[in-house]
């Protein structure tokens, strides 16, 4: 419960960008009031791995939004991207939002089938 609490909080404090007390209190009680979920089977190690690639995505997508001012991307193309097998909804969000963190890539929808529909910019010309 306090995992959850924590990543509730993160996740409010990332959206908001402020971190005044009325906030602060905002957050805690959006984040106590959203129903848990069940326990999940989830392992510790995927979940310490996808913070590790969410950690590591931070210096990418400064390097990606300074590529896209200082090149033109005007190729745009969908993909559809496998989503990793016994994945639990909890780190399914977490891949989505690693997905999406990255300005060059965003996560259009997920099928509930085990696939993301990925929109990507990439250099180039128009085709």
């Amino acid at each position: 419960m306090i995992l959850h609490l924590i990543l509730r909080l993160t996740i409010w404090f990332l959206l908001t960008s402020d971190l005044s007390i009325a906030n602060i209190l905002i957050g805690v009680a959006i984040a106590v009031l959203l129903p848990y979920p069940y326990p999940s089977r989830e392992k510790l190690k995927d979940w310490l791995k996808t913070l590790g690639k969410i950690i590591l995505a931070i210096p990418q997508a400064y390097f990606e939004a300074i590529e896209m001012i200082l090149h033109p991307h005007h190729r745009e193309d969908v993909t559809w991207e496998k989503v990793q097998s016994g994945r639990s909804l909890g780190l399914i969000f977490l891949d989505i939002f690693l997905i999406t963190f990255t300005p060059k890539t965003i996560v259009l929808k997920y099928h509930q089938d085990g696939w993301y529909e990925v929109h990507r910019v990439r250099r180039g010309k128009q085709s």
